[in-house]
């Protein structure tokens, strides 16, 4: 029985994957967080790496406060740059495969087409260039490592989108949410679902991985007050009406064709994930 390292486990994406785990039993499962093993600090990464001699590593660890890494560079870098090298070096030092996450934000949202893996990436903020060029110095590390792409990851756990609408929904009577800007919400636990085939499937290269479909920030706020039952309103903001310190793209639509050939996958349409993950929400409250 192989086993697989996951480097930030106690993430949004991580803790899904935690779930995953416990019925997934062709492998065995190590968990880190950042109190366990900080990516960026060469010396642990050689310690846990040597300690548990994994088959295969999972980085899921990354800085992702995406308007903090404007002012925060340094720390964004450390992490999303320079830690998946020396996790990505690790891996292959010990012959271990290596799969690492990254986002839809290394593209600048000038396509109108969906964005395929070999699309140049341009990105407009701190946090999208840290994690370009952590994929740089991945695939120099280890040339043979898979890069998933992702984007607007929200789940049951930790701090996200949805959960901050559904905040909102609950306390406000009408929320202000951006419409000019369009992406593909993604469930984290059909992302982990892919994570663990890719663990057997043998991937190397980047590939792109979201819910299926096309959303606006606003779309995805209309969909969690509907599908929860909330009565708040929600209006139509242009980018320029909620100026954040970090620019983001305004379109990130991603292909998903290279995925689905290599694992013989169908995707779930993003609002079908949505109401999965209201209803668990709504059964944890009970």
């Amino acid at each position: 029985m192989s086993k697989v390292l996951v480097t930030g486990g106690s993430g949004q994406l991580g803790r899904e994957l935690r779930l995953k785990a416990q019925i997934f039993h062709d492998h065995t499962f190590v968990f880190t967080d950042r109190s366990e093993l900080n990516i960026a600090d060469a010396f642990q990464v050689r310690q846990v790496v040597e300690r548990e001699r994994p088959s295969c590593v999972i980085n899921c660890a990354a800085y992702t406060a995406v308007d903090r890494a404007e002012s925060d560079i340094d720390a964004a870098m450390s992490v999303n740059h320079s830690g998946a090298e020396l996790c990505a070096a690790e891996a292959r030092r010990i012959g271990a495969r290596f799969i690492h996450i990254s986002t839809d934000f290394v593209f600048d949202g000038k396509k109108s087409t969906p964005y395929v893996e070999d699309d140049m990436t341009s990105p407009l903020g701190v946090y999208g260039l840290s994690k370009r060029e952590g994929e740089r110095a991945v695939l120099d590390a280890h040339p043979d490592a898979c890069i998933i792409r992702t984007s607007w990851l929200y789940s049951a756990y930790g701090a996200n989108f949805l959960k901050t609408m559904l905040r909102l929904g609950r306390e406000r009577s009408e929320i202000g949410v951006i419409a000019d800007q369009v992406g593909t919400p993604t469930w984290t636990a059909d992302f982990a679902d892919v994570l663990l085939q890719a663990v057997t499937a043998d991937l190397s290269g980047i590939f792109h991985y979201s819910n299926e479909g096309v959303a606006s920030w606003y779309d995805f706020a209309i969909a969690i007050m509907e599908l929860s039952g909330l009565s708040c309103d929600v209006r139509p903001l242009e980018t320029h009406e909620y100026p954040t310190p970090a620019q983001r793209p305004a379109y990130s639509i991603m292909n998903k064709r290279k995925i689905r050939s290599a694992l013989n996958i169908s995707i779930p349409y993003w609002r079908v994930s949505l109401q999965k993950c209201i209803e668990r929400l709504k059964q944890e409250d009970l």
